[in-house]
C-alpha cells in the first residue's frame, strides 16, 4: 500500500459582517505538515455561494488576492508566517482561516482536489441548462491548466495597460513565457454579444507592439471561445464575424476543445 503523507489544512473564509459571524468557506490552503515550502492555496472558481451571503462581494478582487497569495507562497516556501498574516488582515477581517487540521494524502494536488469537493465547493446539481459564455470558458481554461500543473507557473489577469497606453481597463486572463515568445490566453464569448471580440482584435496591435517594445518577445495571442456547435443556427454569422474579426489582428482562434492539447503545450514548454 502506498504511504500517505501527513499533512494539514487550513480553510479560507469570507466574512462579510464579522457581527453577525456568517462565512461561506472559499478555499484551502493546504501543506506537508512541518514543511511551508509544499503549501499550495486554492481558491473556489464558483462564487454562488459568495453572492448569496454578499451580493455585492468583490470577487474580482478575491480572485487577484488568490494570485497574490500564490506568488507569496513560492517565494516565501520556508517561512509560511508572512502569507498567513496577508490572509488574516485583508479586508478588516473579512477574510478568515481556521486553525490547522491533520489529514492524510495520497498526493498534494489529489487531496487539494479531495479537500474543495468536501468544503468549499457547491454541490454539483444536474441540469439541462447548458453553462455559457466568458464565465464557462474561464473556468474550463482554468481547469485544464490546473489538471497540467502549470496554472501557478501563469501570470493571471495581465493587466494591458502595461503594454498598450495608461487607463486601458482590459485584463487578459493568463498567460506565459517560454522563451522568445509570450503566449497570452483570453476567453471570449461570441454569443450574443460581440463586443469582446471586437476590443480584442482592436487591442491587437498595440498589446504586440507594446510587447515586442517593452519585453522584446513576440506576442502569440489566443482567444478560447464556444465550440460553433454549441451555439443556435441564428448566431452562426455572427459567430463567424467574430472569429474572422480577431484573426484578422493575428489573433489565433480556438475552443473549449483544444485547451488539453494547449494545456498539455504549456506543461511540456514549463517543463513540468
Amino acid at each position: 500500500m502506498k504511504t500517505r503523507l501527513p499533512c494539514e489544512f487550513f480553510l479560507i473564509r469570507y466574512v462579510p459582517d464579522v457581527v453577525k459571524g456568517e462565512f461561506t468557506n472559499i478555499g484551502v490552503l493546504l501543506r506537508e505538515a512541518g514543511r511551508d515550502d509544499t503549501a499550495v492555496l486554492r481558491f473556489t472558481r464558483d462564487w454562488s455561494r459568495v453572492r448569496c451571503v454578499d451580493a455585492a462581494a468583490d470577487t474580482e478582487m478575491l480572485e487577484a488576492l488568490e494570485v497574490e497569495i500564490g506568488a507569496r507562497l513560492r517565494t516565501s516556501a520556508t517561512d509560511i508566517k508572512p502569507v498567513m498574516q496577508v490572509l488574516e488582515d485583508t479586508l478588516a477581517n473579512s477574510l478568515q482561516i481556521t486553525e490547522p487540521r491533520a489529514c492524510l494524502a495520497e498526493s498534494i494536488p489529489a487531496e487539494l482536489n479531495q479537500l474543495m469537493r468536501m468544503y468549499v465547493e457547491p454541490i454539483k446539481v444536474k441540469t439541462t441548462r447548458l453553462r455559457t459564455g466568458r464565465a464557462a470558458i474561464t473556468a474550463a481554461m482554468r481547469s485544464e491548466f490546473e489538471t497540467a500543473g502549470v496554472w501557478p507557473l501563469m501570470r493571471k489577469r495581465i493587466t494591458a495597460s502595461l503594454y498598450t497606453a495608461p487607463g486601458d481597463p482590459m485584463k487578459l486572463d493568463c498567460g506565459y513565457r517560454p522563451n522568445g515568445v509570450i503566449r497570452i490566453f483570453h476567453a471570449v464569448s461570441l454569443e450574443g454579444d460581440l463586443e469582446a471580440a471586437k476590443v480584442l482584435a482592436f487591442s491587437a496591435p498595440q498589446l504586440i507592439e507594446g510587447i515586442a517594445r517593452i519585453e522584446q518577445a513576440k506576442l502569440e495571442l489566443t482567444a478560447i471561445v464556444e465550440p460553433a456547435r454549441q451555439l443556435d443556427d441564428e448566431t452562426t454569422d455572427s459567430y463567424r464575424f467574430g472569429v474572422e474579426t480577431m484573426q484578422r489582428q493575428s489573433i489565433r482562434v480556438m475552443t473549449v476543445a483544444d485547451l488539453p492539447r494547449i494545456a498539455e503545450t504549456a506543461r511540456v514548454e514549463l517543463r513540468l
